[in-house]
This record gives structure tokens, sequence and C-alpha cells, in this order.
């Protein structure tokens, strides 16, 4: 059975509401929660941006879920920290938190004052990243010169098993080439041949584990509602590949974005005041072979959609009955 899980947006809602909201998201009946790790918002109209690693302590203490995050080791983030990170969340929490490791955007990555690099540098230096990881989450003392430079590093406290390192792609061709070290593939709603052609190329080139959705919906009691929302909150989230990797200021991406129409909008979020509909739209999605989907409501005021999904949507996925 496909699980559903909750996708906690920093961009979008200070910390401690979206706190809140994972602690509601458990008790309207979410199987599971993950979140984003940037440092600015997509918008100068979302306007958060709290610090993950921080909140995911308190949401794992305050919640019995499983979370995972996606996060950039490499430039913001030094490998070994990445790594002392993960292990302190897996061992405080043992079999609850699993990290998608990214190459990053300009955005959040070029704060550092460093120099963007490439798409062919960044991936291969998220390449030496999760090796180093794994290495210092087995117990070594890691020493590696390359992209990244690490000197005599260990990290002391570990889980006994360690967490899932698994990868978020877009594309085909991303998909196949993590396959070699991912436990997992985590990717967005895009159209179905784009998706399945993802699926396929990750377990194509042998790829392991569970393969998740992050899918970005916007509902409201009426479609000029719901509409409005996506609108407003994920207009700049429409740019795709390079743009959203290059552009590295929030008045940048809004600058972008200015053109962009409702039918574009529509193409990246599932938009409808029908609930009905966004239960269709799910099952679509599992039948495609997605084992978990993150649901991501793009609006900053999570409880009434909320409640209006662990009522009516959550319990027919999973029973597979008519809406």
């Amino acid at each position: 059975m496909t699980r559903i899980g909750f996708h906690a947006s920093h961009e979008q809602i200070a910390p401690s509401q979206l706190l809140l909201d994972v602690q509601h998201a458990e008790r309207v009946g979410f199987d599971m929660a993950m979140c984003s790790d940037h440092f600015k918002p997509w918008s100068e109209r979302q306007g958060h941006s709290g610090y993950t690693w921080s909140w995911l302590g308190a949401a794992l203490a305050t919640t019995s879920l499983s979370f995972g995050c996606v996060c950039a080791p490499g430039q913001r983030y030094h490998a070994a920290v990445v790594a002392q990170k993960i292990g302190t969340l897996a061992e405080m929490f043992p079999g609850r938190f699993w990290t998608a490791l990214a190459s990053g955007e300009a955005m959040n990555e070029s704060i550092t004052g460093d120099r963007w690099p490439s798409k062919e540098e960044r991936i291969e230096r998220l390449e030496e990243c999760v090796d180093v990881i794994r290495r210092l989450l087995d117990g070594e003392e890691v020493s590696h010169r390359g992209h990244i430079v690490v000197d005599r590093a260990k990290v002391w406290d570990r889980p006994d098993e360690a967490p899932l390192l698994i990868t978020p792609a877009v594309s085909a061709e991303s998909a196949a080439r993590a396959a070699a070290w991912a436990d997992g593939l985590i990717t967005v709603n895009q159209s179905h041949e784009a998706l399945r052609g993802v699926i396929d190329a990750y377990r194509g080139a042998g790829g392991r584990g569970r393969i998740a959705l992050q899918l970005h919906l916007s509902w409201a009691p009426t479609m000029a509602e719901a509409e409005e929302i996506a609108f407003d909150q994920w207009r700049s989230n429409v740019l795709g590949d390079p743009l959203s990797w290059d552009i590295a200021t929030v008045e940048g991406f809004d600058a972008a974005s200015k053109h962009v129409t409702m039918e574009s909008v529509h193409e990246v979020v599932r938009i409808s005041d029908d609930l009905e509909q966004h239960v269709d739209w799910i099952r679509e999605y599992a039948a495609l072979g997605f084992d978990d989907i993150y649901l991501h409501y793009v609006g900053q005021h999570q409880g009434a959609y909320l409640d209006a999904f662990g009522e009516h949507v959550l319990p027919r996925c999973r029973a597979g009955e008519s809406a």
C-alpha cells in the first residue's frame, strides 16, 4: 500500500507554526513527513526559511512520524558536518530519519561567496560528499581531497543501523546516474510520461529502495481560491532547469516569474476544489509505482487543508474506494 506523507515547506511557514502543522498532520492520519532545507524562500511572498535541522529535532521529538529532508552538501554545508547532523538525529530517533542528498541551487549555496560550479562539477562534488558521508556514518575516520577537502574526520555518535541516503531526481538521466549510490529515490510531480521515465531509468540502472513523489497541490472551497493560492505561492517554482538551479536571489526568482501564467502553474501544481479529484490524482501516481507520496499543499495556512484531507482524502486513498 502506498504511504501518504506530509511535506513541511520551510520557505512558506514560520518554524513555530510549521511544528504545529506537522503535529496536526499526524493527528489527522498522515503516515510520515518530509521537509525542505533552504536558506532563502523562492519568493518574497513566501517570506520564511527556518533552519531545518533545529526544527527536525523538535518535530521528531514531538511526533511519532518518520521524517526526511533534502540536503545539499558540499558548499553551504561541509560533508562531514552533514554526516554528524544525520548521525545525531538517527541515533536519537532510530529508523525514523532519512536524507535526500542533492547538488543544490545557487539561491541557497552561493551565500558562502564561493563560485557556483557547473552542473557536472556539482554532481561530481555531490558524489564525493555521498562517499564521505557514508564512510563517516559507517564509523571510519575519513580524509579526502577533491572537490571537497576532509581532514581526519570521524563521527562519534551514530545509529546502530545507517540511515537511508536517497537521491532527489527530476530527470531520467539524473535518476540513472544516482542509482549507483542511492538507497531510494524521490521526485516531484510532472507528466506521467516523464515520471515513468524517471522510475524506469532508476530501476533499469539497478536502483534500489522505495520510490517517492513530492506532490504539489492546492485545494480550497472554491476553484478560484485554490488557483489564487497556487498562483500567489508557487508561480516562482515553475521555471525549471537551468533557471531554478542558477538564479541566486529571491528578487531574481520574482523577476523571472513575473510573466508566469495560471496555465503554467497548473502544469506543476494539482489544483482543484474537488476532494474527489485529489483522491483520483493520488491514486494515479500510486498506480505509476510510487511507494510513498508526500502531499505538499502550497498554501501557507494548513489547518483547513489538513482537516479536509484527513477526513475525506486519506481514508479513500487507503481503502481504494470511490469518493
